[in-house]
């Protein structure tokens, strides 16, 4: 009985050995971060966001600039405004900076949407690039390198 036990064990430890073996030569990993940055295309889109990110942040400085100048004016209009009317137009005034947070908030989020597409757009025209790639060099599966805990650089 303990001779078929070690036979057992003896054929399924090799059985799991070669099938591990052969399994770890057909998955492979890439750096998906490192295709966006340094493609051209990734760099494409990339320089477009950044330029789009620029462009907003711009208008929002000029905006915050104003909206400064005009506090400091009603500051120093203090004490010749009444009460009221000076609590009007700081209660004006707050309203325009909550407007301005708002706008910022609404241009992160088109910058983080449109980033979002972008990423989808380049991974759909990977996709095809990656099926032949795989196909060509027997490979089952690839993951992205954000997933891999641990593995060998030639699988990279």
């Amino acid at each position: 009985m303990k001779k078929y036990f070690k036979q057992l064990l003896i054929i399924i430890f090799f059985t799991l050995l070669s099938q591990n073996k052969a399994i770890s030569n057909e998955i492979y990993f890439i750096d998906f971060s490192k295709v966006m940055n340094e493609s051209i295309a990734g760099k494409k889109a990339q320089d477009q966001l950044k330029n789009l990110f620029k462009s907003s942040d711009k208008k929002i400085n000029d905006i915050a600039k104003k909206l400064k100048e005009e506090e400091n004016k009603l500051i120093s209009q203090k004490t010749i405004l009444s009460k009221d009317e000076y609590k009007k137009k700081a209660d004006v005034l707050r309203k325009k900076v909550f407007n301005l947070n708002k706008d910022r908030e609404k241009a992160i989020k088109n910058i983080a949407t449109k980033r979002a597409k972008a990423k989808d757009v380049l991974l759909e025209k990977l996709n095809p690039i990656l099926g032949e790639y795989m196909e060509q060099k027997n490979i089952a599966v690839v993951i992205d390198k954000k997933n891999v805990l641990m593995g060998n650089k030639k699988f990279e």
